[in-house]
């Protein structure tokens, strides 16, 4: 997390979670959905499902399972030397598949594999993801759209943009409008 940020947690029981995902993801918050998360950490006691604070915590549950997930997930690979590589990719967001096989000393097919088998995506979606999270800390705190698209590896404003918008709908000066908006209303 980046900037001024503050958290709640809540602990649902098996069985009020079966609609959710089943590993750790990011899910967008709407107005509806912040609010229904203050009034639930402020239930101290057991209710019954009938009463206010049972019929809050089910249109809770409702508005989690609906919320779109964001594509901020990062795998993090178990094998050392990819760890390697992946830790050299995000010092290093530009670098290019032949430059990370100077960095293990194995040939380009085995890296493409090993990106695969220990994460589940190919090395472009990879470092895309990776391009993607540094973008959004760095807009987070200010930067200029060009001075993060120049640090994530991107020769030009407009083919970040295009990464971006293919990554999140939207392009970086929407997610700077909408993080400004949603300041202004906090």
């Amino acid at each position: 997390m980046v900037g001024d940020v503050q958290m709640r947690s809540l602990y649902l029981e098996p069985g009020q979670a079966l609609h959710m995902p089943h590993e750790c993801c990011v899910v967008e918050v709407s107005a509806l959905l912040k609010e229904l998360i203050l009034a639930a950490v402020r239930i101290r006691e057991p209710f019954a499902q009938n009463s206010r604070n049972g019929r809050l915590m089910g249109l809770l549950l409702d508005e989690l399972t609906q919320k779109p997930l964001q594509s901020m997930h990062l795998p993090t690979p178990s094998n050392p030397r990819l760890a390697r590589i992946c830790r050299r990719l995000i010092d290093a967001p530009d670098l290019d598949l032949n430059e990370c096989v100077s960095e293990v000393g194995v040939n380009p097919k085995t890296i493409r594999r090993w990106f695969v088998d220990y994460l589940g995506m190919s090395f472009g979606k990879w470092r895309r993801q990776v391009r993607v999270l540094l973008a959004l800390e760095q807009l987070a705190t200010g930067k200029s759209v060009l001075d993060v698209a120049l640090a994530t590896g991107y020769s030009n404003h407009s083919a970040f943009s295009a990464m971006f918008r293919s990554a999140l709908g939207g392009s970086p000066s929407e997610f700077l409008d909408q993080r400004r908006d949603k300041i202004t209303r906090s």
